[in-house]
């Protein structure tokens, strides 16, 4: 990093919206809408100069009309407010051509979006500039990379060349896109004598990363292709945005390579999580970052040596909370924003109905914001020699879900602590887990008794008893919901007895129907 001043600049990186989802059939455009108004409080709270949406805006291709007008209702108050720069890239969830469409008009909004592959890479390098004119910074904005954007089909052709030509392709994009961005930073640098940060966007599912069980990632690529590691990017890029992982984490151990995760649970595998978006700051320190909004946009001496005194203190805490997920993935990640969150039982001498009561609770209580005000704020990166720091900003939970299991007899117990720990005018959207022994006959029935007259929905029951599977009656409680396209077609394997000998290859057949399924964009002509 060059020995001269860096100008302030902060960019705010946030991803993974998917405006339009539901969870098991509930429209969620409330939670959409709480999380967009939290975001563009913040961003003029805390004086962002550019907000980075790293990908899957939408959560399909064909996005309703009201997932639209939140779109597009925001962009229109933020393009009013501080901010002076908004970049978007397409996820995979996205339509290219959709987002695509409007960008000649959003252009004068200072709203720079990115769909589609650009086949003259220079489109993808954007130069932005601050109110007054002068550079502020380098965006190598590089959208999801579809299959045919970074390699070529060959027949015959091997799953372990397929995945070499799909990281050779995407290995290819951002050196391309680097080498342009470094060409235009010599230029710029040559001119203001100051260093102008380059910051890279992507959609990528990286080597080892955390995923949730119910959050809708998908594999990117046939057959699990293209996870990429962090040596991919150029070491002149100054950050690296990443979008498609719901889970908040870094890649490779790089402060400066980051997932920001999604805004909302997506999914009760989820709801333990404490959200955030990534605040990234280049040059003096500027705003305390703290629970307290600033008065000033001024440089305080003070602040940058509060902020420095707290340096060695929060990164013992991500290290320790670096530990507890290092079974997961020892060599990915090791900063999860509040992502394993389990309790200990109260009392040592508690068995284990209580002390399995005690963690619900723990998991369900635990990181919640039960307000919509901007909570305190966890430097996770400082480098004061590069001036550069990232700091992560959690998001309130606008929808309070909780996943709880056990029989019958430790649900009603679980269910009862959690109202309990709302406030008067919360509530909170279940998912029931029955576990217990007992045959249950009219399980639904004894769970929607639990919960009448209570500030609470039931949005799932699911029984994992295995005297379902014996008598053959898992149907009765399944529906396709509880599926994805690959155990369906499990399922009709093994309904139609398909020899073992086929099956690998039907599979790979069907996988590649699948992609291509995903992949059509039907907003194109």
């Amino acid at each position: 990093m060059p020995a001269f001043t860096i100008k302030p600049l902060t960019i705010l990186h946030t991803s993974d919206w998917h405006l339009g989802r539901r969870l098991y059939g509930r429209m969620r455009y409330d939670e959409f809408e709480a999380f967009l108004n939290w975001l563009q409080d913040a961003i003029s709270t805390q004086q962002v100069d550019v907000l980075i949406v790293a990908g899957d805006i939408f959560d399909t291709m064909t996005p309703s009309n009201r997932a639209q007008a939140l779109y597009y209702e925001f962009l229109g108050k933020v393009s009013k407010s501080c901010c002076q720069h908004i970049v978007i890239v397409a996820g995979n969830h996205d339509s290219p051509t959709f987002l695509d469409a409007p960008s000649n008009v959003l252009k004068f909004l200072n709203v720079h979006v990115i769909g589609t592959a650009c086949e003259d890479l220079n489109d993808e390098v954007l130069v932005l500039d601050d109110a007054d004119g002068t550079p502020h910074c380098i965006i190598a904005a590089v959208p999801y990379l579809r299959d045919r954007d970074v390699r070529s089909s060959s027949a015959g052709e091997s799953a372990d060349n397929k995945d070499a030509n799909v990281i050779k392709g995407i290995r290819a994009h951002y050196d391309k896109v680097a080498s342009i961005a470094k060409a235009q930073q010599a230029k710029l640098v040559e001119v203001h004598q100051r260093h102008i940060p380059i910051i890279a966007t992507g959609h990528l599912f990286a080597a080892g990363g955390t995923t949730t069980e119910d959050d809708g990632v998908r594999e990117l690529y046939v057959g699990s292709l293209g996870k990429i590691s962090a040596n991919m990017f150029d070491e002149s890029f100054d950050y690296v945005a990443l979008g498609h992982l719901h889970v908040p984490q870094r890649v490779g151990g790089c402060e400066h390579i980051r997932y920001s995760g999604s805004p909302i649970a997506m999914g009760f595998g989820e709801a333990k999580q404490q959200k955030q978006v990534l605040l990234v700051q280049f040059g003096a320190v500027e705003n305390d970052f703290s629970d307290q909004k600033p008065t000033s946009n001024s440089t305080s001496e003070s602040t940058i040596l509060q902020l420095t005194n707290t340096v060695t203190t929060i990164e013992k805490s991500v290290e320790k909370a670096a530990k507890k997920v290092a079974s997961q993935a020892t060599d990915f990640m090791d900063d999860l924003f509040g992502f394993d969150n389990t309790a200990e039982s109260k009392e040592n001498t508690q068995k284990a109905f209580e002390g399995s009561v005690s963690n619900q609770i723990d998991a369900i209580q635990s990181n919640d914001s039960t307000n919509n005000s901007i909570a305190s704020s966890n430097l996770l990166h400082h480098n004061e020699s590069q001036q550069m720091q990232v700091i992560s900003l959690p998001i309130p939970k606008f929808q309070k879900l909780a996943q709880i299991s056990g029989d019958l007899e430790l649900i009603q117990q679980t269910i009862d602590e959690t109202i309990q720990s709302l406030e008067a005018t919360e509530s909170v959207w279940l998912e029931i887990i029955y576990t217990g022994d007992e045959v249950v006959s009219e399980l639904r029935e004894h769970i929607q008794a639990m919960v009448d007259n209570l500030p609470c929905e039931v949005l799932k029951i699911k029984n994992t008893r295995t005297y379902n599977k014996v008598l053959n009656q898992q149907q009765i409680s399944e529906t396709l919901q509880d599926l994805n396209e690959e155990e369906v077609f499990e399922r009709c394997l093994t309904a139609h007895k398909i020899p073992d000998e086929q099956k690998s290859s039907l599979r790979d057949a069907y996988d590649q129907i699948v992609y291509n399924l995903r992949h059509a964009d039907t907003q194109a002509e």
